[in-house]
């Protein structure tokens, strides 16, 4: 028995105080949170707030499932903006769509998995699972695209950040009008110049509206090649300067890898010395082994080169619904780290796509 007991003297013994009504979140995660995915969801907490809020990380998030319509734009992802939490974003077209509702003044509303979905539509009411909105709040959404890309500031050619950025400012505007303080993500990353790219523009109602538009001769085009390099340009920007590159995942899908493949393009295809992330976090419902990105681990990623091989004891993988494990994610970091300056890397992209531009032709000229 003795030496048993030495051999799990560096374990900490599941001995939990029982849950009362002065438990604090700090309390519920540290003390509570001890095995299975709740344990991984401790561990994803406390590294993003003991690791990744360090001052000289740079921290991108990616977004993908129907979140912002679930209201966890306001909730979650505004709050972790404004406490300077997160740097730089990739999201799905939809969740910024479904978030530019709420800053406009259109409104969701709880509802039911289990309603009839044919009487639904004939009563004009959409469903995402269990929240129903009105059809005329696409109406109206679509509108308010189509006259924001109407206007001469969006006949050019430019990279989802600059789109997003530029939209983010009418949003912000109607926000005001309306008297809301900060109900749209858009709004929030165009206030704290925090850059938010989509690696699939032409998969929303934002991409529909802009093809639309282009059949009318608007001259707004997605710069995808712009995104690669701007993202990969944030990314090298952070390691050269001495700093390190953070990232939380939230979900999987494409967003998940237009993060992560910021290394691979700056190693692989442009021939510039790095090693790959340094933390990493994904809360996800995917299961590796059938072979999809989305479930895809941090130990498979360092075989591309996404992930520092040194920097996996650093790397969390929690298997929770996100609509459970992102508030609580935010509620600990909110109550557990200080705000950070913004980092605003929005108004540095030229400066580091620069550098970028110049550290590949180098290596060109060298070769």
């Amino acid at each position: 028995m003795a030496k048993s007991k030495s051999r799990l003297g560096t374990h900490t013994r599941i001995d939990p105080q029982p849950i009362d009504a002065g438990v604090s979140i700090t309390e519920l995660v540290d003390r509570t949170f001890l095995a299975y995915n709740a344990a991984r969801l401790r561990e994803a907490c406390q590294l993003f707030v003991r690791r990744m809020l360090d001052d000289n990380v740079t921290i991108g998030v990616s977004l993908t499932g129907a979140l912002t319509p679930a209201g966890l734009g306001i909730a979650a992802l505004i709050p972790l903006i404004e406490h300077g939490f997160i740097d730089w974003m990739i999201s799905t077209g939809a969740n910024l769509y479904h978030d530019t509702h709420f800053g406009i003044g259109l409104n969701m509303h709880v509802g039911s998995p289990f309603a009839n979905d044919v009487t639904l539509r004939e009563q004009g009411i959409v469903r995402i699972y269990d929240i129903f909105f009105d059809y005329e709040v696409l109406l109206e959404t679509d509108s308010f695209f189509r006259q924001v890309i109407a206007t001469p500031e969006f006949q050019k050619p430019m990279s989802t950040a600059e789109f997003h950025y530029r939209v983010g400012a009418y949003v912000r505007e109607r926000e005001r009008v309306l008297g809301q303080t900060r109900r749209s993500v858009l709004a929030a990353a165009h206030e704290f110049a925090v850059p938010i790219y989509t690696s699939s523009p032409g998969d929303s109602s934002i991409g529909m509206n802009v093809a639309a538009m282009a059949l009318q001769d608007n001259q707004l085009v997605f710069d995808v090649s712009r995104d690669v390099n701007e993202t990969a340009a944030i990314v090298l920007a952070a390691k050269q300067s001495g700093g390190k590159s953070g990232v939380l995942i939230i979900g999987g899908g494409s967003p998940k890898n237009f993060l992560l493949q910021t290394e691979p393009q700056i190693q692989e295809v442009l021939g510039i010395e790095e090693k790959g992330h340094d933390y990493f976090v994904q809360i996800t419902d995917a299961r590796p082994d059938t072979g999809g990105l989305s479930g895809a681990t941090p130990g498979e990623a360092v075989s591309w080169g996404k992930i520092d091989p040194d920097a996996l004891p650093d790397t969390v993988v929690c298997y929770l619904d996100n609509t459970v494990a992102l508030p609580l994610l935010t509620a600990y970091a909110i109550a557990n780290h200080a705000r950070r300056p913004p980092k605003r890397l929005y108004d540095r992209r030229e400066e580091m796509l620069a550098t970028l531009t110049r550290r590949y032709r180098e290596g060109l000229a060298g070769g």
